[in-house]
């Protein structure tokens, strides 16, 4: 079961495509979704998080809480959209690429993916790039 909750003006169009394609990205990897809970947030928002529950005071775009067991994927993911939007720009990519970039990163982080190391952040996009592709799917 995939969850999206919106403490932000932001709302998704079409939640069940993105369903469709969270759970494709998770089924490719040999995943199964117990449930996954998106949380759209504000910068303000995802900060206090941060500063709360990891000691860190600075802004991010997602913060992932896990509690996969084994190969079933389950998790906490908090976005904030302010970020996500500032990233789109800073990058030059679309909201919506952007958006699904960090959806799909912090579900990578679920399945054991890293970006901790040069090497581990060179898989890590290379897997994001992966799966959004398949966003355009027929499912």
């Amino acid at each position: 079961m995939i969850n999206y909750n919106y403490l932000t003006e932001f709302k998704l169009v079409a939640e069940n495509d993105f369903d469709s394609w969270i759970t494709e990205s998770c089924n490719t990897e040999g995943f199964s979704i117990i449930e996954l809970n998106y949380i759209f947030c504000s910068d303000d928002y995802l900060l206090k998080i941060n500063q709360d529950y990891l000691q860190h005071d600075y802004l991010t775009d997602i913060i992932t809480f896990d509690y996969v067991s084994g190969k079933n994927v389950s998790g906490d993911l908090y976005i904030s959209i302010d970020r996500i939007k500032e990233n789109a720009e800073e990058f030059n990519v679309s909201f919506d690429n952007e958006l699904k970039r960090v959806m799909v990163h912090g579900v990578l982080h679920l399945m054991g993916y890293s970006d901790k190391s040069d090497a581990a952040t060179a898989e890590m996009r290379a897997k994001e790039e992966e799966k959004i592709k398949l966003f355009h799917v027929e499912q």
